[in-house]
C-alpha cells in the first residue's frame, strides 16, 4: 500500500534522492562551461542514479509526479545561488537591468544544451529499440537539471532586483522552487510566503510543473537530429519564457533604480547644445 502523501517527507530515502544526486545537479547548474563530454558524463551518471530511485518508488506505490517532487524538494537546497556581488563579478561588473538580460541569456544557453544533449540522446533510443527502456531515465535527469538552472536563475533574478528571502538556506531553496512552480516572483512584503512553502497547493504545483516540463522532454524523441534540435529549442524558449515573466513581476515589486540621464554638452558661442 503507497504511504499516505501526509506522513511522506522530502528526503524519504524511497524518493531517490541519495547526497551523489544533489551533487551531480549541483555541478552541472554550477557556474562556468563544462567541456561537452563532461556534461555527457554526468546526465548520464544522474539519469542511472535517477533510475535507481524511481525503482525504489515504484515498489512503494508512488507516482511519479510525486516521486519527482520528493528528488527535487531534496536537491533545491544544493542549487548553488550567487549574491549580486559574484553575479556582476561574474557577469563582467553588469549590475540592474543588463545584468538581468545577462543572466537570461546564459540561462537560455545552458537549459538549450542540456536539451540537445538529452534529445540528442534519446534520438540515439529512439534509433536502437533494445536500449529504449533507459531513454525515460535520461528525459527525468534532463527535467531535473533544466528544472534547477531555471530555479537558480529566478533565485539570482530576485539577487538582482534587490527582493530579499528571509530564512535559512534550506527554506529560501524551498521558497524559489516554490515560486518556480508558480512561475512567478516572490512577494518580500508577505513573510509567510517562506514558511507556506511546503503547502499542500504548493506541491501539487510543483508536481504538476515537472510534469509539463518532463512532457516537453518527451518531444526529444524522434529519428536523427529532431530530438536535438527539439530538446534544445523548446528549453530555450520555455526560460526565455519564464524569465520575462519573473522579471516583469519583480519589477513592480521591487523596481530598478533608473539610470541618470547624461548631462547634456555645452559648446559654442552662444551657449547652444552641441549636437
Amino acid at each position: 500500500m503507497a504511504e499516505p502523501e501526509k506522513d511522506r517527507q522530502p528526503d524519504d530515502e524511497v524518493a531517490g534522492p541519495d547526497r551523489e544526486v544533489g551533487e551531480l545537479v549541483g555541478r552541472l547548474t554550477a557556474p562556468g562551461e563544462l567541456e561537452p563530454a563532461e556534461r555527457r558524463r554526468l546526465l548520464g551518471r544522474l539519469a542511472q542514479k535517477l533510475s535507481q530511485g524511481a525503482k525504489r518508488a515504484r515498489a512503494t506505490g508512488a507516482g511519479r509526479g510525486r516521486w519527482l517532487a520528493d528528488v527535487f524538494l531534496n536537491i533545491a537546497p544544493r542549487i548553488p545561488i550567487r549574491d549580486l556581488h559574484t553575479l556582476s563579478e561574474h557577469h563582467h561588473g553588469l549590475t540592474g537591468e543588463q545584468l538581468a538580460d545577462d543572466l537570461v541569456r546564459t540561462a537560455q544557453k545552458a537549459t538549450m544544451t542540456v536539451g540537445a544533449i538529452g534529445g540528442a540522446l534519446a534520438a540515439a533510443e529512439f534509433a536502437a529499440p533494445p536500449l529504449l527502456l533507459s531513454a525515460p531515465a535520461q528525459l527525468v535527469a534532463e527535467t531535473i537539471v533544466v528544472a534547477a538552472i531555471e530555479v537558480k536563475l529566478l533565485a539570482e533574478l530576485h539577487e538582482v532586483y534587490g527582493v530579499h528571502v528571509q530564512g535559512s538556506g534550506t527554506q529560501r531553496a524551498i521558497a524559489f522552487t516554490a515560486a518556480w512552480a508558480k512561475q512567478r516572483g516572490i512577494d518580500p512584503l508577505a513573510p509567510a510566503s517562506v514558511s507556506l512553502a511546503l503547502g499542500a497547493a504548493t506541491k501539487t504545483a510543483l508536481r504538476n510543473r515537472l510534469m509539463r516540463t518532463l512532457g516537453r522532454h518527451l518531444s526529444t524523441f524522434g529519428p536523427f537530429l529532431t530530438g536535438a534540435v527539439a530538446g534544445g529549442t523548446l528549453n530555450r524558449m520555455a526560460t526565455k519564457k519564464l524569465g520575462e515573466a519573473i522579471r516583469a513581476d519583480l519589477r513592480i515589486k521591487a523596481p530598478l533604480p533608473e539610470a541618470p540621464a547624461p548631462k547634456p554638452v555645452r559648446g559654442g558661442p552662444r551657449g547652444e547644445l552641441e549636437s
